[in-house]
């Protein structure tokens, strides 16, 4: 049964048209953290790899905020990240139904307060020790925009990624580093559908209020038509055995290749581990596998092996993976049409 909470914005004018003066957004008091709907969920994580599940309530009261050493100015939240993309969420698509976060951290950095700095370990209370991780990703969910592709459900789905070892913690402080996306997330296995117009792959803001305006500009330029049209193309493109075969071999050819060669060809992130899920996955996946005594497999379902090894990523390469498997898609489906630029993956 589903729980519902009330929906109450915290910075209702957080979100301000882009011309107009910063200071009126800086100005804004945060007075109480959101409310969020709360769905149970019993699916497999969007991402797995070295991560555990926590909340937003894990987020903001049991852990601490870094800050920058040389000046002890604090860093931004990891909580107050995904407060701000959840209330540009809220502004963009006013009336929708937007789920609970799902939250993934990793790389736990553990520390004291100052008064236990001389106690033995085994005579830690809990009072006495202090943590917040390294790295975080989060998913919103939409389930009110959704689509269906070859039986496929589809909810809108907007997230980020925060990974502090990407920040220089040493010095002053200076431009802090997002990832965000939008883009769909399949409900049968969990994988995420990112394209180019719906991710940004480094967002550097010095305030909350930047990286509002930074979702918001996200949000309209993403062509949710666009996508959801060339993902569906793909389930009328196949691949025979032989071409998923030279694309699994290609692709661990790849990271050997001499320099001048694969300047020449487009960059592929996934590694020899995800390959070799994916060829597992071809006969083996539950939702995606090949059809017994079928010589041919759609683009739908090699996209949907791609993403779902995928999800075996650490945190801060996630995204980025996430888009270059859509990418890597996209080229084989118009190489199977002529094009050249991909067409070394499965000749």
């Amino acid at each position: 049964m589903e729980t519902a909470m009330q929906l109450n914005p915290v910075r209702t004018r957080l979100l301000l048209p882009f011309n107009q003066p910063s200071s009126r957004v800086e100005n804004q008091a945060v007075i109480e953290p959101p409310m969020y709907v709360t769905r149970p969920r019993s699916r497999n994580p969007f991402i797995e790899a070295n991560t555990r599940q926590v909340d937003i309530h894990h987020l903001r009261n049991e852990c601490v905020v870094p800050v920058f050493s040389k000046d002890n100015e604090i860093t931004i939240s990891h909580q107050a990240f995904i407060e701000t993309v959840w209330e540009a969420a809220n502004t963009f698509f006013r009336g929708e139904t937007i789920d609970t976060p799902e939250i993934r951290v990793s790389h736990i950095i553990k520390g004291r307060v100052p008064e236990a700095i001389h106690k033995p370990v085994d005579m830690l209370l809990e009072g006495d020790k202090t943590m917040y991780y390294e790295r975080m990703a989060f998913c919103l969910e939409v389930p009110s925009i959704s689509e269906d592709i070859d039986g496929s459900p589809l909810n809108l789905t907007i997230g980020g990624v925060r990974a502090y070892n990407h920040e220089n913690l040493y010095s002053k402080k200076g431009m802090e580093k997002f990832k965000i996306f939008i883009g769909f997330k399949n409900l049968l296995c969990t994988n995420l559908c990112v394209s180019t117009d719906g991710y940004l792959s480094e967002v550097r803001v010095m305030s909350i209020s930047e990286l509002a305006k930074n979702v918001m500009k996200l949000f309209q330029q993403y062509n949710m038509a666009k996508h959801l049209y060339m993902m569906s193309a793909y389930k009328d493109s196949y691949l025979t055995e032989h071409q998923f075969a030279q694309l699994l071999g290609k692709s661990r050819l790849y990271q050997y290749l001499p320099i001048e060669k694969k300047k020449l060809i487009p960059e592929i992130l996934i590694t020899d581990s995800q390959i070799n899920m994916v060829a597992k996955s071809y006969y083996f996946d539950n939702n995606f596998k090949v059809l017994t005594d079928s010589k041919e497999i759609s683009m739908w379902k090699v996209y949907n092996l791609l993403t779902g090894a995928n999800r075996s990523s650490y945190i801060d390469n996630f995204l980025d993976r996430s888009l270059n498997a859509a990418q890597l898609t996209e080229g084989i489906n118009k190489a199977l049409y002529g094009d050249e630029e991909y067409a070394w993956f499965i000749n």
